[in-house]
């Protein structure tokens, strides 16, 4: 009855764990009855015709239900077991560690004890092998090392994530395991993301490169030679119409008037403090202030669009969202931004909303930590759509930039090195005394500048008064950086035909990231299968 259910309570993770052994059993029976049809009972060969890619750790329960059925149909344990590993392979979606699922014991007893009982046998065979690894630890089930054990193979989802995988995240067993480990940069389809949310860009790259690239998206790759002033031009016509769509749909979901004129600055993902939506709120609230004592005389005016939705039980996010709700109430009823700035924060984004914002997006905020984002499929959207990136080296934000070029992007940030060089030393409050502009954003989570809650005073003490632990996602640290890549994208905005050239190679640029390409590395180099002629 609950689709996402709110596991910081034990009840809430019990459901949670019915709903993973619910599709992860009916589907691993509908394969073996499907297999059992084609092949007989022998099914000591399931795993050559069945390729079972764990999306995470979710479906991880998987691996110990295949072993628990086949030993229902006869199979030794050893046995079930070399099927199973045949049979799985893992991709990992994360390095966050809460999204690391760790079980305790008792708590995956209530629900299916059966599966504790496989999961205690694996973890034994795994300590009799490589006894520094483990499976169970401190009678908790730990989900991505069942999973990195059982599969055949492992991936990440971009460049820089899988060698975080390698080098920190499964260090252990990447030592141990190294041929398993690959990549596999995320991708998204061209059908959705651009021939069906931006009709009118798909007819312009058509008239250029011709044939179906919207199946082949290698094809856009030709345009990179026929970039005009003139096509530049109808590209930026293009864009317009876009925004003065969206433009439409936001006055009629949120009351709000947005104006086309104005550069789209846009922020849509989950709600999560390592994406740093705070960030950006914080840095809105100090072009707000600087704007009102004269400081920018030269600011394009632009919106600031949110699209966002936070897991059920994180009160951190749900705080975020508050403040910068509160923040935009605070600045869209102030006379004197109104011809500069404009906030918004839509409500029930969805993938529907998004193919209205993203189409309409100049600037595409890409911003988590260094280390922190697997990939991102946001930040491909935007980029096929013509947004330039301004966005850390983190994901694939890295292989973005390598793509279209760093001059066509807006790259800030510490990278991963600098950020774990820091990490013992790291002093929040430092920046915030040294800051007098980042200090007085801040302030206004406690100080009634916008109304004031808990959730609010809770997110102005992590980022200043929790020891080595405050500021966790290093907004401080990266904010003068991320501040000037946002202003000079604004600057630059002013030159429109320079600013809609590097929208254009952004989206001629876009080839690499076709889901297209991502299914056929996963078919050739993990599941092995070759493709049919239809």
């Amino acid at each position: 009855r609950v689709l996402y259910p709110n596991d910081s309570t034990w009840d809430g993770k019990r459901l949670r764990i019915k709903q993973q052994y619910v599709l992860s059993s009916a589907s691993l029976q509908d394969m073996l009855r499907i297999y059992k049809i084609a092949h007989g009972d022998d099914l000591s060969r399931f795993g050559e015709f069945y390729a079972v890619q764990l999306n995470d750790t979710h479906p991880a329960m998987s691996i110990p239900e295949l072993i628990r059925l086949l030993e229902q149909e006869g199979m030794r344990f050893d046995d079930a077991f070399k099927v199973a590993q045949k049979t799985f392979s893992y991709t990992n979606h994360t390095v966050m560690g809460e999204a690391l699922e760790k079980w305790p014991l008792d708590l995956l007893r209530s629900v299916v004890p059966d599966i504790v009982d496989i999961i205690c046998q694996i973890d034994a065979k795994l300590k009799s092998e490589h006894p520094n690894l483990f499976i169970v630890r401190d009678n908790v089930a730990h989900m991505a090392y069942l999973s990195v054990y059982v599969g055949s193979y492992v991936n990440g989802v971009a460049e820089i994530h899988s060698q975080i995988l390698k080098d920190d995240l499964f260090k252990d067993w990447y030592q141990v395991y190294p041929e398993r480990f690959q990549n596999k940069t995320n991708g998204i389809t061209p059908r959705r993301w651009l021939g069906l949310c931006n009709p009118e860009l798909t007819e312009l790259i058509r008239e250029h490169v011709g044939g179906d690239f919207l199946k082949n998206l290698d094809l856009i790759s030709g345009m990179k030679d026929q970039i005009t002033d003139e096509t530049v031009a109808r590209f930026n016509a293009i864009k317009r119409t876009k925004k003065e769509q969206l433009c439409s749909v936001i006055a009629r979901h949120e009351g709000v008037m947005l104006n086309p004129d104005f550069l789209f600055d846009v922020q849509v993902k989950r709600l999560h403090l390592y994406k740093r939506q705070l960030m950006n709120a914080l840095s809105i609230v100090d072009i707000y202030f600087r704007l009102k004592e004269g400081r920018l005389p030269d600011f394009h005016p632009t919106a600031f669009i949110f699209g966002a939705k936070s897991a059920p039980g994180y009160m951190d996010a749900k705080s975020v969202i508050r403040y910068i709700n509160r923040v935009a109430r605070m600045i869209n009823s102030d006379p004197a931004v109104a011809d500069k700035m404009r906030v918004v924060f839509v409500q029930n984004y969805n993938c529907s909303y998004a193919e209205h914002i993203i189409p309409a997006a100049d600037v595409s905020e890409q911003i988590s930590p260094a280390g922190t984002e697997a990939s991102g499929t946001g930040n491909m959207k935007l980029m096929l759509n013509g947004a330039v990136t301004l966005g850390t080296l983190d994901g694939a934000n890295v292989e973005i930039a390598q793509e279209a070029g760093k001059e066509n992007e807006y790259i800030f940030g510490h990278t991963v090195e600098q950020i774990n060089e820091g990490r013992s030393s790291y002093y929040a409050r430092g920046i915030y005394d040294a800051n007098a502009d980042l200090r007085r954003a801040i302030n206004t989570l406690v100080d009634g500048t916008v109304p004031t809650d808990d959730g609010l005073r809770n997110l102005f003490h992590s980022l200043l008064d929790w020891g080595q632990n405050s500021d966790q996602y290093r907004l401080l640290l990266d904010y003068d950086s991320y501040v000037e890549a946002k202003l000079r994208a604004n600057r630059d905005y002013a030159d429109r035909m320079a600013f809609g050239r590097k929208c254009l190679e952004n989206v001629v640029s876009a080839a690499k990231f076709s889901s297209d390409r991502t299914i056929r590395q996963y078919a050739e180099e993990i599941w092995h299968i070759k493709p049919i002629a239809y």
